[in-house]
C-alpha cells in the first residue's frame, strides 16, 4: 500500500467516526481540516490553518455550554479553570490519538520522515480545524456533538479539575508525603520561533515524576503538573519514586 493508499484508508476510517457522531452526508472541508501546511507548501492545497482558528473558537464556546449545563452553580473562577483543562493541546491530542488520527494527517516529505505526525501540537491544531470543518457542514449542533465525544471522558471530572491550579494541587499532594516541593526544568524546546512548544519535566526530589507539552512554559508546566497528578491514588502510583521506580534526572 502505497502513502495515498494508505491515507485514504486512515480518513476513510476517520470519517466513518465522525459520520457517526455528528450523522452522515458530506462534510466538505474534510480533507482540508487534514492537511498540514508542510503538505500544502509543496503541493499548493490548502492547508488547515485557517479552520485550525475557526475550531478553537468553536471549541471554546461548546465547552463552555456543556460545563455551564453541567455545574449550574459553578462560578466563573471555577468554570474557566474547569475549561482550560478541557481545552488544552494534551486534552484535544489525547482524544486525536484515540481515534487515531495522526495517520489522517497529509504531511510534506520532511515532516513524513520525523516524528510530526504523533506531535501533540500537530494533532491538536488538526482536531480544532475538524471541529471548524464540522461545524461548516452540520452547523453548531454537529459541532456540539463533536465537542461533547472530544472532551467527554474529561467532562465527567471536570469539576475536579476545575479545583484548583494543577500545580498548586500537585505541591500540596507531594508536601503531604513529607517530600520537598516539586520544581520543573524545560526539556525541550521544539519548533519555528513563533510556532515553538515546550516540553517540561516536573521533579519531585531528585526523579522525574512527569513530562508535559505546551505552547509556553506556563501551560507545559501545568501539563506537566497535571500528568503527575492524573494517576490512580495510591503514593507508590501517583509517585513512582516513591518506590525506586521514578525515572532519574540525567
Amino acid at each position: 500500500m502505497n502513502e495515498h493508499e494508505r491515507l485514504t484508508t486512515a480518513r476513510d476510517e476517520l470519517r466513518g467516526r465522525i459520520e457517526a457522531v455528528v450523522g452522515p452526508g458530506p462534510i466538505e472541508r474534510f480533507d482540508e481540516a487534514l492537511t498540514h501546511a508542510s503538505f500544502a507548501n509543496e503541493t499548493g492545497v490548502p492547508n488547515n490553518q485557517r479552520l485550525e482558528f475557526l475550531g478553537d473558537a468553536v471549541l471554546g464556546l461548546c465547552v463552555s455550554e456543556l460545563l455551564g449545563e453541567a455545574h449550574a452553580e459553578a462560578d466563573e473562577g471555577m468554570l474557566t479553570r474547569m475549561r482550560s483543562a478541557l481545552v488544552n493541546a494534551d486534552a484535544l491530542a489525547a482524544w486525536a490519538r484515540r481515534v487515531a488520527l495522526g495517520p489522517c494527517v497529509a504531511l510534506g516529505r520532511g515532516a513524513t520522515l520525523g516524528s510530526e505526525r504523533e506531535q501533540t501540537n500537530v494533532l491538536a491544531d488538526t482536531a480544532e480545524a475538524l471541529v471548524a470543518a464540522v461545524y461548516e457542514a452540520r452547523g453548531i449542533a454537529g459541532a456540539r456533538a463533536l465537542v461533547r465525544e472530544i472532551v467527554g471522558e474529561l467532562l465527567d471530572r471536570s469539576a475536579s479539575l476545575g479545583v484548583r491550579d494543577p500545580k498548586s494541587a500537585l505541591q500540596e499532594s507531594v508536601q503531604s508525603r513529607g517530600l520537598p516541593p516539586p520544581t520543573y526544568r524545560v526539556a525541550e524546546v521544539r519548533g519555528a520561533p513563533h510556532e515553538q512548544i515546550f516540553v517540561v519535566d516536573v521533579v519531585i526530589g531528585e526523579a522525574v515524576a512527569a513530562r508535559g507539552e505546551g505552547r509556553s512554559k506556563r501551560l507545559a508546566e501545568r501539563a506537566a503538573a497535571t500528568a503527575a497528578l492524573d494517576h490512580e491514588e495510591a503514593p507508590t502510583q501517583r509517585f513512582p519514586h516513591l518506590a525506586g521506580e521514578c525515572e532519574p534526572e540525567n
